[in-house]
């Protein structure tokens, strides 16, 4: 009989095999990129700038909320929500932040926006930095400002940047000219920018905190998935996936001139494996059930018995 705790274990090992298939476009593309650390020194030169274009993206993502939850009205909940996610980089609501570009102006510090989002590197890390400074303790302030007085940007600017948190309320500090420069803004391949997204998407999800990103040595050094007293066939199949896996990358290694072609197919293939392991999930989940409900109406009818 097909026990409630292998169905579990099976389940978690179908959400774990989504994640390594995932995770092999974020480790191809990302593993040698380096992890951006803000820079402290260059938040006064671009507070009131950040602090404004917080204000437009507070006042955007409410309305688009609103729209989208219509006719219903946006709860005074949602729009806490929102302001306590827009300056934290691991939230959706903070990828305008991956837009900015900061460029140096003469003695000052610039935001420009871009058409794409951009690698984050310390520029990012440090637009975040300033965002955080700025909203400080202030996002369920700003949020029943935002549910109450349904203000218009004009007037949200002026809450936030002056009266609220003084962002605003003096002119930038000169930049010095001995300034290092920041690093070039370098776009995300479409590729990179969806898959962030849908990891993104997956926090918060049941199972999803327990889940793991595995490295290519991770995949190639697994074994097996499964208990011992799991199905043969089940067993077999578990076996050869992370096997097949580490095929695909070993050649990666030796012909590097077709990697792509050959990860999309190791891709494909283990999609299928995964779709396999569905359907045989399915399958047992609907036994289990049937015979389940055959003891219960056994019982039942047993009981009935009984009374007469």
């Amino acid at each position: 009989m097909f026990s409630m705790e292998k169905l579990n274990k099976t389940v978690a090992l179908l959400l774990s095999l989504l994640v390594v298939i995932s995770s092999w476009i974020s480790i191809s593309e990302c593993s040698k990129k380096p992890s951006g650390v803000a820079r402290k020194e260059d938040i006064p030169y671009i507070k009131c700038q950040v602090c404004e274009e917080l204000a437009y993206q507070l006042y955007q993502q409410v309305q688009a909320k609103q729209a989208e939850i219509s006719p219903k009205k946006i709860s005074e909940y949602q729009i806490i929500e929102i302001s306590e996610n827009v300056c934290n980089l691991k939230k959706h609501e903070a990828d305008w932040i991956l837009k900015i570009d900061i460029v140096e102006e003469g003695d000052r510090l610039e935001l420009v926006e871009q058409d794409s989002e951009g690698q984050c590197n310390s520029e990012c890390k440090t637009i975040e930095r300033a965002c955080q400074e700025v909203m400080g303790y202030s996002d369920t302030d700003v949020a029943e400002y935002l549910y109450k007085n349904k203000p218009q940007v004009d007037s949200l600017v002026k809450f936030l940047c002056k009266d609220l948190t003084g962002a605003c309320s003096k002119k930038p500090p000169k930049v010095p000219e001995d300034r290092i420069p920041g690093e070039p803004f370098v776009p995300k391949s479409s590729k990179e920018a969806e898959m962030e997204k849908i990891l993104k998407s997956m926090e918060g999800m049941p199972g999803a905190p327990g889940m793991k990103m595995y490295s290519k040595e991770d995949l190639m050094n697994m074994k097996n998935f499964g208990d011992d007293d799991v199905d043969e066939e089940d067993d077999e199949d578990e076996a050869q996936f992370p096997s097949n896996l580490g095929k695909v990358l070993r050649e990666k290694e030796n012909k590097k001139d077709d990697w792509k072609r050959r990860i999309t197919k190791g891709i494909l293939n283990a999609g299928e494996t995964v779709k396999n392991h569905a359907n045989k999930v399915s399958h047992l989940i609907r036994k289990w059930w049937k015979a389940k409900k055959a003891v219960l109406n056994k019982k039942n009818s047993n009981a009935k018995k009984a009374e007469l």
